[in-house]
């Protein structure tokens, strides 16, 4: 099976995902910008960063994938993976982005990256500012472990990477 790694990364998280699965699989990685062309694989794998409801280069790359590849898809986010209302929201965000026929044979799989607020774009430290502020003002009740997370982690650094994380993305590309 001819295989491709491709990841979109802003702040080098995913890029990092990246780059440790090109060395453990021995599949060349490519930033998504740089790729012209996915008609000569079968199969791809992508790993984006999630941004304000979107995975990164996703839209972009769904549109060279030749309609036989398959699609091997890994989020990279601040949420906690282990938490199904994380997961639903990372879906439906997802099939925003995938067509229908493309998703339906997608394998998913959802990976915690980090954060460092003094790297942050003037655009993303806004956004993750009113973000926080709107945060803040929730009712406990009405506050998600997602939301908690970020309230607690606003204008720090945190880096969740763990590499053993792929092991199950490398048991599916086997």
């Amino acid at each position: 099976m001819n295989q491709i790694i491709v990841y979109g990364s802003e702040y080098g998280t995913t890029k990092r995902y990246a780059e440790k699965l090109s060395q453990l699989s021995g599949i060349d990685a490519i930033g998504y910008e740089d790729v012209k062309t996915l008609q000569n694989y079968s199969r791809i794998i992508y790993l984006g960063g999630l941004y304000a409801g979107g995975v990164k280069g996703l839209k972009r790359t769904v549109k060279l994938i030749p309609p036989a590849a398959k699609l091997l898809l890994v989020t990279v986010g601040l949420a906690d993976v282990t938490d199904p209302e994380n997961i639903r929201n990372i879906r439906q965000s997802v099939s925003k982005q995938v067509p229908a026929n493309l998703l339906q044979n997608t394998v998913l799989f959802h990976l915690r990256g980090g954060i460092d607020y003094s790297k942050l774009s003037v655009l993303h430290k806004t956004m993750m500012t009113l973000l926080y502020n709107k945060a803040k003002r929730l009712p406990d009740e009405k506050k998600t472990a997602e939301v908690r997370a970020m309230i607690e982690t606003y204008n720090t650094k945190v880096d969740f990477v763990d590499y053993n994380a792929l092991t199950p993305i490398l048991e599916q590309i086997r």
